[in-house]
Order: C-alpha cells, then structure tokens, then sequence
C-alpha cells in the first residue's frame, strides 16, 4: 500500500490509513531525521480520537495516549521514539516490550533499532520526502 501526500493531505490520509491497517497492532516507522513521521503519527492518533496532542517522546521513550473505540472502551496508543536507544537491552530495560506485546496499538519511530524485539506480524511504514511532498509506504510483511 502506497501514498503520496502533502501536509494538508494528511489527515485525510491517517483515516485511509486506519482503515487499510485492519487489525494489526504494532506499526514500526521508518525514515531519515525529518521525514515526517511524528507528524504522521500525530495525525494518526487524531484519526483515532485521541484528544491530546501527540509529540515526539524522544526524551520519555514511551507516550501513552487515550482514546475511546466505537463501544466506548478506553484504548490506549503508545508511541514509542527508539532514537536516543543504542542497543536492544536499553530498550528492554525501558519496557519497550511491555508496550509491544500489550495488545494496544504502538508505533515505533527508529524500529531499526530494536529488530529481535519486533511482533512477527508488525507492519513497517516508511515515510520518505519527494518533491515537497511525503511517500509513505505500508508493508505488511
């Protein structure tokens, strides 16, 4: 699955985005410093209804964000900024797994980064700049 989009774009695209991703829960992010994808996963966890703003947790390593399904269940998304990490035990010792295997939904920006610690069944995104604009790729595996 394929998008090209610009900015205005986006959330237009986070709503096609969540409705191709079925049921899958864990979605590793891929792209250079910049690309975009905190803004894309801000946009994301607008489309699920999340009321806070989303942001970076590049210091935190871990935001847990609230929404409420169409039943009226409490939800939860982490996002997961895996930058500041430099090898797989840091990110155990900061219970990255915990988040991974919780059943909620996660998406994991620098995913690269911990590779033995990934679902089978995560789906990787890539987000790459073209002409002012944003490539995202979605690989189911």
């Amino acid at each position: 699955m394929e998008w090209i989009f610009t900015l205005k774009d986006i959330p237009k695209i986070a709503e096609d985005f969540w409705r191709k991703a079925g049921d899958a829960k864990v979605f590793a992010f891929h792209g250079s410093l910049g690309a975009g994808k905190t803004t894309f996963i801000a946009a994301l966890c607008k489309a699920k209804g999340v009321k806070d703003t989303a942001s970076s947790p590049t210091f935190a390593l871990i935001n847990d964000y609230v929404y409420y399904d169409p039943s009226g269940n409490e939800q939860h998304i982490f996002h997961l900024d895996l930058y500041r990490i430099r090898e797989e035990e840091e990110a155990v010792q900061a219970g990255i797994e915990d988040c991974l295997y919780s059943g909620a939904i996660c998406m994991v920006e620098w995913a690269e980064k911990i590779p033995d610690l990934l679902p089978e069944d995560t789906v990787h995104i890539t987000l790459v700049p073209v002409e002012g604009k944003r490539r995202l790729v979605m690989d189911r595996g």
